[in-house]
């Protein structure tokens, strides 16, 4: 866990934690009594059917309830998280991440709400790569700009299975641990990817998220969490007076079909410059090409770091709430995405359209189309390496 932030323990918090000395962990109706300390609130999950798939597949909705009372929800459908409420300046919470109330509203139409994406994250050029001297031809499934490419790994990505599921709580934070064999050939990817995501909420209002991978045989990697974001709270209009921190010098610009040209381009003196905290809206209607080619940001950020240290990669202030994100990371790369792409015909949880920029994604990951571009850092895992990776997303608060 991190060193920073956190909220005051109440004298509410003392009283209650006084009365326990249990606390259960409700799974499947059953109660199982984990016992803890008087001195502290207790984590707690609960779970409950969501929903079948097509394919007839039961859906599981998982509940985290950190020590503060925090919630976080998840379904093992695609690891999506529908729900996270997080108190602002004032102890209100609000759900801060834009998604639906059923898994028939995920099934149907989502431009990836909250959700796991793999087995490569982001864009791959032409829906194409060459390894080790063989073409491999994937899923065509996005067209930006007329130039058709393959998109958060495919027709049937990872955040569109169904994960196994382990709800745990251990060092006194609740988690979920998530399993999935993608199979070779799956998608158009070569070798067996046996991939594990643990989700954890921790008791000081951390998503940390932990991802990790084996093949049997070379292939591209890049996994992502794509959780739209909002701080005043899902359904409370844009995200244009978040003021916005990107630790990055440099960023990686785009052609008109949103794939990075190789260039990696220096921030200072454009819109893209948010080495300094800036508000997402400040700059984003001037008339820049990058802006142009992508509706707004949706580009990724060279992160100024050491190689796999996990380090602040951005912050988040939204004024009026007072609630701070802070994201942490071991991967090189940020991309900065401001919902361009939302059109008002799907509506959230709220009952409110999602429109137009009103919500932000922050997609912790390795570089866009790193497959056809050697230069950038390397994406493919080959048997006997381990993938491993660490993104950590932390509420705070702060007062005016």
């Amino acid at each position: 866990m991190l060193p920073t932030g956190g909220f005051p323990e109440t004298n509410q918090h003392r009283e209650r934690a006084m009365k326990l000395n249990r606390t259960p962990l409700l799974l499947m109706g059953i109660a199982m009594q984990i016992n803890f300390s008087y001195a502290e609130e207790l984590p707690r999950i609960t779970m409950r059917q969501f929903g079948v798939t097509a394919a007839r597949q039961e859906v599981m909705l998982y509940s985290l309830v950190n020590a503060k009372g925090s919630l976080l929800e998840i379904t093992n459908y695609g690891g999506i998280i529908t729900r996270l409420l997080v108190p602002d300046r004032d102890g209100k919470s609000s759900d801060v991440v834009l998604g639906f109330n059923t898994l028939e509203e995920y099934l149907k139409d989502s431009p990836y709400f909250g959700c796991l994406v793999g087995r490569y994250g982001n864009r791959i050029a032409n829906g194409q790569f060459v390894l080790e001297g063989k073409k491999y031809e994937l899923a065509k499934n996005n067209e930006p700009g007329g130039m058709p490419c393959h998109l958060h790994g495919g027709n049937v990505g990872f955040d569109k299975v169904v994960w196994n599921a382990t709800p745990v709580i251990e060092n006194k934070i609740a988690g979920l641990k998530l399993a999935y064999l993608s199979r070779d050939g799956e998608e158009g990817y070569p070798g067996n990817l046996a991939v594990e995501v643990s989700y954890w909420w921790t008791n000081e209002d951390e998503l940390k998220i932990e991802y990790r991978a084996t093949t049997d045989k070379a292939t591209p990697v890049n996994l992502s969490h794509h959780s739209y974001f909002h701080l005043k709270g899902e359904g409370s209009g844009d995200i244009l007076d978040h003021v916005l921190m990107i630790n990055a010098e440099k960023y990686t610009p785009v052609n008109q079909g949103l794939i990075p040209t190789g260039e990696l381009a220096e921030v200072k003196g454009t819109p893209f410059d948010f080495s300094r905290p800036t508000a997402i809206g400040a700059r984003i209607e001037e008339k820049h090409q990058q802006l142009q080619y992508g509706l707004g940001y949706d580009h990724n950020w060279v992160l100024k770091k050491r190689a796999r240290a996990l380090e602040l990669a951005a912050t988040v202030y939204e004024p009026s709430s007072g609630r701070v994100l802070e994201v942490w990371t071991t991967e090189p790369g940020l991309q900065f995405y401001s919902g361009n792409f939302l059109d008002g015909h799907l509506s959230g949880k709220s009952g409110k359209p999602h429109q137009f920029r009103h919500g932000f994604c922050l997609e912790t990951q390795h570089f866009p189309d790193s497959p056809n571009q050697p230069q950038f850092p390397n994406v493919i895992l080959k048997p006997g390496e381990k993938y491993e990776s660490t993104t950590i997303y932390k509420f705070t608060s702060r007062k005016q």
